[in-house]
């Protein structure tokens, strides 16, 4: 067993609200991001399967909802309408929705290499503040380190 995995693990079931931040490069998540979620949320410590071909038992005591936090080229109605959402299906749908999480939230910025350093700057400061608001708690002390 690697340790930095249990150690991610251990965060797992201490945690209450998972937040994901990645690129959506082709239409997907990063190759990293996938191994993260293929190493770390390993059957038997994150889910178990009661029943082969059945919804899966979440191990995560606390866990109440998870979000991901993206940011592609592509415009963000193209990417659901069109593309049909990919990464909302394989996070939310593939992942959490068979372990039972149902408080799922996708935040996503598109187009932000055109945007201008003011306006990103303006972006990542609306989203820490609604982030703060939302876990005023666990935010500060992140923050503060």
């Amino acid at each position: 067993m690697d340790p930095l995995i249990a150690d991610y693990q251990q965060r797992l079931l201490e945690a209450d609200h998972l937040i994901f931040i990645f690129p959506i490069w082709w239409e997907g998540m990063p190759a990293m991001m996938k191994g993260f979620l293929d190493k770390v949320f390993a059957k038997g410590i994150v889910y178990s399967e009661p029943k082969p071909g059945r919804l899966f038992k979440c191990l995560l005591p606390r866990l109440k909802g998870a979000s991901l936090l993206t940011v592609m080229a592509t415009p963000t109605y193209i990417y659901r309408w069109l593309f049909g959402n990919p990464i909302t299906k394989m996070m939310f749908r593939g992942t959490f929705r068979k372990m039972g999480i149902n408080s799922l939230k996708w935040y996503n910025y598109s187009g932000m290499e055109k945007r201008t350093l003011e306006q990103r700057q303006l972006y990542l400061m609306e989203t820490e503040k609604f982030f703060a608001e939302r876990w005023p708690t666990t935010y500060g002390l992140l923050h503060n380190k």
